[in-house]
C-alpha cells in the first residue's frame, strides 16, 4: 500500500477520445474510454468494502 493516504478526489475529463484523470499530488493518468469505465466500477466496489471494514468492531 501507498505510505500516502489522499482524502481528495481526482477529476477526470474527455479529451480526444481518452479519460484523463489528474489526482492529489501530481498523480496523472490516462484511459481508454473502457479502462475508465471498468475502473470507475472498481473503485466504487472498492470504497464500498473499505466502508464495511470500517464499520466492523
Amino acid at each position: 500500500m501507498s505510505e500516502q493516504v489522499y482524502a481528495e478526489s481526482g477529476k477526470a475529463v474527455a479529451e480526444e477520445g481518452l479519460v484523463l484523470l489528474d489526482g492529489p499530488d501530481g498523480i496523472a493518468v490516462a484511459l481508454t474510454p473502457d479502462a475508465a469505465e471498468e475502473t470507475g466500477r472498481e473503485l466504487i466496489r472498492a470504497a464500498n468494502e473499505a466502508r464495511q471494514q470500517n464499520r466492523a468492531p
